[in-house]
């Protein structure tokens, strides 16, 4: 499987950015997938899952009510919509995949990671 993360910039605090993370090489539908984040000088940290059928999902407390994680299975992508953006949020940003239905909000559980992209907020 091959993760291609997409859509990371520069934007202001309050600002929003939509991330795309296209799936090649295995059934996407029947992956869970999940979105991470590693900020400088930090661990890498759980920021949004989703099920194959996209019925379950998780957030990270951090990102909830502000963040929205969805997906297409007939385009193989799944999406990060980022909303009311902080400083805080700055990291480079992974999708990653897991051969199981729902996601986890554990690394380890997952079994393909992308590239990553990298989002900056900032004024």
């Amino acid at each position: 499987v091959q993760l291609q993360a997409s859509g990371g910039g520069l934007v202001q605090p309050g600002g929003s950015l939509r991330l795309s993370c296209v799936a090649s090489g295995s059934i996407f539908s029947i992956n869970a997938m999940g979105w991470f984040r590693q900020a400088p000088g930090k661990e890498r940290e759980f920021v949004a899952a989703i099920s194959w059928t996209g019925g379950t999902i998780y957030y990270a407390d951090s990102v909830k009510g502000r963040f929205t994680i969805s997906r297409d299975n007939a385009k193989n992508t799944v999406y990060l919509q980022m909303n009311s953006l902080k400083p805080e949020d700055t990291a480079v940003y992974y999708c990653a995949s897991r051969r199981d239905y729902s996601g986890s909000y554990y690394e380890y559980d997952y079994d393909f990671w992308g590239q990553g992209t990298q989002v900056t907020v900032s004024s």
